[in-house]
């Protein structure tokens, strides 16, 4: 418990303190009265406080406040909806909502001053707990669903509420505490559960844990009590000197807090202890603090008893079940004698008030400890014996016994260990150490004990001679096997440790308690929780079969090993000679035969020979077999076998063979093998050592038909690169997808394209992984058309992006042209083979045409720019610059760069004449990042070409061939006449405008008709042909 007192004086402000050790972090000032409320959100990233100066302040976790709004009245109580930030706020006269959505906070009159108020778990109801008696259940909007109008009225007024927050209830439950002294529990549509509670004391807070197990609950008593969930009072958690008018419980934790009238603050943490007994393989323990419940460990069924009391003490004996409550203490039975039983009724009832430390209980008594002293008292508590030890008894235990003389193992702090029996007034000391005892456990013929002492050790002592058998460190508790004399576990450190007699512990990892074992199962306390373990008893057994104590190995066996280990100790019994131990292994695994067992002794004695004809007598030949082939008497075997079944000769070759390939003789054993028809032995065996001749060989012998050792043999050729070897045997098993799979993986390139004229199905098997390679070895546009070939498009045009992407990167702008023309060719093949793609593949065709034919442009611009000399002439750079300036006015395709096509424009402009030309491109240049390399020359080529009239050379006008009309050389159409809007055909050397027109046929001209009318020649003279005439015109007619 930790208790801190603020410092009153300052109570206008919010003080927030660590919890650790009650240091003030920091006080908060913003309200300019008493602080009376604080609440904070389920998030714990706000929390609010109200005062008595009708305002509300929200703070942040980082202690600064972000909003304030005021009531009419002084606050009297705030609570955050779970769910959300909504907030409610509680004066004398009204509530309100607020919530980050809204803009203002929505406000409510009632008829009385509100004292408490609460959310439901689902943050859909609000309850108000007012001075008039009344409680009144809101919905988010305010809206009154519910009234509970509690009998003492306004004399009675409700000081504070708490909804459940379990969420195993069904319902939501509401804990209602009233200055009458009383607390009741009501359902959210108003209905009370059970009957009110009576306090007596005035109740200022209640307090619900954060799973809704427990109530915490302080008022005018001047201290905090601990309730369970229906309000049955536990007990006292801390007494203040002034009442307690709050209390909360930390949420997902055991740590209360109190404040009180004096300014008190309290911090408690609660520590539930676990209260349990056990017996063999019955657990009983406390739950819910009132309740018992008892578990069958091996069953798994439970039981509950509701006790309605705190449940103090419990203890299990047999059929017997004794729970001590505050006030009594009441002793169940078994309803019957049945193992497997589990209903208990009441036997008696001790209505007396007991202070104990333990409680035992016996057959017909219980015995209760305290500090030094125990007491035996009958089922009708009536003191029969009691005995007073020298020092504190630390542990007690019942050791069986005799009805009604049952004997007690009792272990004190001094160290001494007695034995009591219930009917003899004198204890026995049966040994002393130096150490306080902290756990003990006798043996089942009671001749040995083992002690855990106060410094984690274990210690087994004889009873008889008092002697320290061994002693084992990291225990924290002990028992004995109920059904081995020998074997002991303890635990400790997260391990589970089994010994036998004294050979070396057994570990494996566990967490928690050892307090039972009980043959092959340890039971383990981990927490508040019971488990049985089964645990192998594998461990000990080989213990004891390597030191040849047959007879202990087959006691450990008996309480639970695996198959394996039934067939171990049977047979180093028979080595061992202890043909008794062997036979009872015999019979437990259900084999009676005396002349076969005789068999196996004769083996494990060497009479060979005389075991093979009782194997052979008994019907177990196949035994008789196993004998000779494991000590490698073949010939032995062979004339066992004689003239027998072919199928056994085959076997004993197969196993003669396995043992040639463990003696390191592996050519003799791939012939033996082959021999017994095990062909896929035989080839692991060959192919593992490369004999490929051999190997050969024998594939050529093997039928076509025995696919899996043909393949196996061709793995081995390919293994060691015999490809051909590997090709015959796929073609003798007519496997053309391997055989071309193999030519692929060879990268046998010729032999696999072969196949594939023949096969055309393998297309794909061979064009992907040869296009593959090629890109692997730099050899893309070979790559390319066998993407192509094998019919994969996409990843085609996919190669010829990327090698586009890498010419342009790398300034290689011709390159760039040529693979978009591939790319405008792969669109338009494309295109034809596939008409749901025709129309996209359309418009990528056009559109890599153009770019090819804008990069073949700018390649010359670049040459030009980067290289101090051009093969180009001025009228030619001319061309292509102005053709390239039109094709620019939008955005520039990547690496084409409009400062050098502009550049190079201006220059040649100049230096043909063309000045306005030049000027205009000087002029775009401006609005251009330029590099410092060109700045000086442009400045000074930009002013002398100022000097120059403001006109171009009309030999460069072109000139169009349709309409004759003159057009600018800096065109707003672009490539196309001014007045017609025909577009240019442009020379592919020179880039001058040609003097060709494009004209379109009408839809009833053909190809082959068209053709032959243009090879006509023009008719001089006027002559009847008129109708011919008129169709040459219409194919000149340009649309």
């Amino acid at each position: 418990m930790k208790t801190w007192k603020p410092n009153i004086s300052v109570c206008v402000c919010v003080q927030v303190y660590d919890t650790a050790d009650g240091t003030l972090i920091q006080p908060l000032k913003g309200h300019k009265d008493t602080v009376y409320c604080v609440a904070y959100a389920k998030d714990g990233k706000r929390f609010a406080s109200g005062s008595a100066d009708k305002s509300i302040i929200i703070w942040t976790s980082k202690l600064e406040g972000i909003l304030k709004y005021t009531h009419n009245d002084s606050i009297q109580c705030v609570a955050y909806n779970p769910v959300t930030h909504q907030l409610a706020s509680c004066s004398s006269g009204d509530f309100g909502l607020w919530s980050p959505e809204q803009k203002s906070v929505s406000k409510h009159k009632v008829s009385s001053k509100i004292t408490c108020c609460g959310w439901t778990n689902d943050g859909q109801y609000l309850a108000l707990g007012m001075m008039n008696g009344v409680v009144s259940i809101r919905n988010k909007n305010g809206e009154e669903k519910v009234k509970i109008e509690r009998p003492g009225g306004s004399s009675s007024p409700i000081w504070s509420i708490a909804w459940n927050p379990s969420k195993d209830e069904h319902n939501d439950i509401l804990a209602v505490a009233d200055w009458g002294q009383r607390l009741s529990f009501y359902q959210l549509s108003g209905k009370q559960m059970g009957k009110d509670r009576q306090l007596n004391f005035d109740p200022c807070c209640v307090s619900f844990f954060s799973k809704g197990e427990y109530i915490v609950m302080g008022g005018s008593d001047k201290q905090a009590s601990l309730y369970t969930k229906d309000g049955v009072r536990l007990g006292t958690i801390g007494e203040q000197s002034s009442w307690v008018w709050t209390c909360r419980v930390k949420p997902d934790s055991n740590y209360v807090v109190l404040g009180c009238q004096d300014g008190t603050i309290a911090f408690f943490q609660l520590i539930f202890s676990t209260v349990h007994g056990l017996y063999k393989d019955r657990y009983a323990y406390r739950d819910s603090m009132t309740d018992v419940i008892v578990q069958h460990l091996i069953t798994e069924q439970k039981v509950r008893i509701k006790c309605r009391e705190l449940v103090k003490k419990i203890a299990i004996y047999r059929s017997r079940l004794a729970i001590q409550l505050p006030e009594k203490i009441l002793i169940y039975e078994l309803h019957s004698d049945d193992s497997s039983d589990m209903h208990y009724r009441v036997k008696e009832k001790i209505c007396k008030r007991f202070e104990c430390n333990l409680l035992v209980v016996c057959s017909q008594h219980i015995i209760l400890c305290q500090e030094k002293r125990l007491q035996c008292l009958s089922f009708t508590a009536v003191r029969e014996k009691e005995w007073l030890m020298e020092s504190l008894i630390r542990y007690i235990k019942v050791i069986g016994g005799p009805s009604g003389r049952e004997g007690l193992l009792v272990g004190l702090k001094n160290g001494a260990i007695l034995k009591i029996f219930v009917d003899n007034p004198f204890a026995i000391t049966l040994l002393k150490q130096n150490t306080s005892v902290r756990c003990l456990d006798m043996s089942t013929s009671r001749s040995k004990l083992a002690v855990v002492d106060e410094h984690n050790t274990c210690l087994v002592y004889d009873i008889n001679t008092k002697e320290l058998l061994f002693q084992e460190p990291n225990a924290n508790s002990v028992a004995w096997n109920t059904q081995c004399e020998d074997m002991l576990c303890f635990s400790g450190s997260g391990y589970l440790n089994i010994k036998a007699s004294n050979f070396p512990v057994h570990q494996q990892k566990l967490q928690g308690f050892v307090v039972g074992y009980n043959g092959s199962k340890i039971f383990c306390l981990h927490v508040y929780s019971m488990a049985a373990v089964e645990v192998p008893q594998s461990a000990p057994m080989y213990q004891y079969l390597e030191r040849r104590m047959f007879q202990e190995a087959y006691q450990i066996a008996c309480l639970g090993v695996t198959d394996n280990d039934w067939k171990d100790l049977a047979t180093e019994a028979l080595e061992g000679l202890d043909f008794h131990t062997a036979k009872k292994e015999r019979k437990k695994r259900g084999e009676s035969n005396n002349q076969l067992f005789l068999a196996d002794v004769y083996a494990y004695q060497g009479k060979f020979h005389e075991a093979a004809k009782l194997y052979r007598k008994t019907g177990h030949d196949s035994r008789a077999l196993s004998m000779y082939t494991d000590l490698r008497m073949f010939e032995y075997a062979k004339d066992f076998l004689g003239s027998a079944d072919p199928k056994d000769t085959k076997l004993l070759m197969k196993k003669q063979a396995a043992s040639a390939k463990n003696s390191k003789e592996p050519r003799a054993a791939a012939d033996m093998y082959l021999t017994g028809g095990e062909h896929m032995k035989a080839i692991e065996i060959i192919g593992e050592h490369g004999w490929m001749d051999m190997l050969i060989d024998l594939a050529r012998k093997l039928d076509k038909a025995e696919r899996e050792p043909l393949s196996r043999c061709a793995v081995f050729f390919k293994k060691f690169n015999h490809h051909g070897y590997a090709a015959e045997i796929y073609n003798k098993m007519g496997d053309l997808k391997a055989l071309v799979q193999l030519h692929v993986d060879a990268r046998h390139w010729d032999e696999a394209f072969s196949l594939v004229e023949k096969h055309s199905q393998f297309r794909d098997d061979v064009y992907v992984p040869y296009a593959q390679w090629l890109a692997e070895h730099d050899r893309f546009e070979e790559a390319q058309r066998a993407f192509h070939k094998a019919g994969r498009q996409a990843e085609a045009v996919r190669v010829l992006e990327q090698l586009t992407h890498n010419a342009v990167v790398e300034s290689r702008f011709n390159d760039a042209s040529y693979y978009y023309w591939m790319l405008s060719m792969q669109c338009l093949d494309i295109a034809r083979d596939n008409t749901e793609k025709k129309e996209e593949m359309l418009k990528k065709f056009h559109s890599f045409q153009h770019l090819a034919e804008l990069y073949h442009v700018y390649h010359s611009v670049h040459r030009y720019m980067s290289e101090p000399f051009s093969s180009n002439m001025p009228e030619i750079l001319f061309n292509i610059s102005r053709f390239l300036f039109h094709n620019l006015t939008r955005d520039a395709p990547m690496g084409i760069s409009k400062v050098d096509t502009l550049y190079a424009l201006a220059k040649q402009s100049k230096l043909l004449g063309a000045y306005k030309v030049a000027r205009h491109a000087f002029e775009k240049l401006q609005g251009l990042k330029i590099p410092s390399r060109y700045q000086d020359s442009m400045e000074l080529s930009c002013l002398t070409v100022r000097s120059k009239p403001y006109r171009d050379s009309e030999d460069l006008i072109p000139m169009c061939y349709r309409c004759s009309t003159n057009n600018p050389l800096l065109n707003n159409q672009g490539n196309s006449c001014i007045n017609c809007r025909q577009p240019f055909i442009y020379s592919a050397s020179s880039y001058e405008v040609l003097p060709l027109v494009e004209f379109y046929l009408e839809d009833d001209i053909s190809d082959e008709e068209a053709v032959s009318l243009i090879d006509l020649e023009v008719p001089r003279v006027q002559t009847n042909s008129t109708q011919r005439s008129e169709r040459i015109s219409r194919i000149s007619r340009p649309s």
